[in-house]
């Protein structure tokens, strides 16, 4: 069988590569490339039809997503007539939030005869089983982390985010659009006007219901490193489900920060 990553931004889709036994086909969506990786095909929503043909004449049968992608701005003249019949489709979708476009991008790729693959099921080694990788969990951490866990699984019901910090059963700061890091840096400034000693944690985790196939959150060394600038103990993150990206780089930066890292 032939697979077919299509790509987003950020570095997900090379680390993703370079964990696979053979180079699979690349394709991306027109402004959304990779980082150091390069592109087989490159695709617009607006002829999304001839670009599925495109695959199944490479012989493509398995698809897998990686990498980070914004809803483009569609250009009404550049629809073919078979994509522009999935106009109302995809647009109640879009309508309808993050998740039920994820959702209708997999039928629409299902409908077409690919199968779809998860990252846990191509690189295992990319999102951990559950333990401490370094450091040390407390029963205050425990705590937080249950914690935390209950207010990501309410965020992701109204598909608003997949992570949170929590400090003594205190919920700081939770991950909307702008994203980790942007939640991250406010936690850095909160503990500027008011240092919390207790540490706290950041925690991550899938949307309840999520497709584990696709849009599965993301971890990595500089994650890591913001974590510390915020003044916490560690991050957490619900086993099998949230990708890492270089696990012994993570260990690293952690371990000599101080900071735990949890597949809970």
């Amino acid at each position: 069988m032939t697979l077919a990553l299509i790509a987003g931004r950020g570095g997900l889709p090379a680390a993703l590569v370079s964990a696979l036994p053979q180079r699979p086909l690349v394709a991306s969506l027109d402004g959304f490339a990779p980082e150091d990786l390069a592109t087989d095909m490159t695709f617009r929503i607006e002829r999304l039809v001839p670009f599925l043909r495109a695959l199944e004449d490479a012989g493509v049968t398995q698809v897998a997503f990686a990498g980070a992608v914004q809803r483009p701005r569609l250009d009404p003249s550049l629809f073919d007539p078979q994509t522009a019949q999935m106009v109302p489709r995809l647009l109640a979708a879009m309508q309808a939030g993050d998740d039920a476009t994820l959702r209708e991008v997999l039928a629409i790729f299902e409908d077409a005869g690919f199968a779809i693959v998860g990252i846990s099921d191509i690189a295992p080694g990319l999102v951990p089983g559950a333990g401490v990788l370094c450091g040390a969990v407390t029963p205050q951490l425990d705590r937080d982390a249950t914690r935390a866990a209950a207010i990501v699984a309410a965020l992701g019901a109204v598909d608003v985010g997949q992570g949170c910090v929590v400090a003594q059963g205190l919920c700081l700061a939770v991950e909307a659009l702008p994203g980790t890091d942007a939640m991250l840096a406010h936690v850095a400034g909160l503990r500027a006007v008011s240092p919390d000693p207790t540490g706290g944690l950041f925690y991550k985790a899938a949307k309840p219901g999520q497709d584990r196939r696709i849009d599965l959150p993301t971890l990595g060394p500089d994650t890591v490193d913001a974590a510390a600038k915020a003044g916490l103990a560690g991050i957490a993150w619900a086993a099998g489900e949230v990708i890492c990206l270089d696990v012994s780089s993570m260990v690293a930066r952690a371990s000599a920060q101080g900071l735990f890292l949890w597949a809970r």
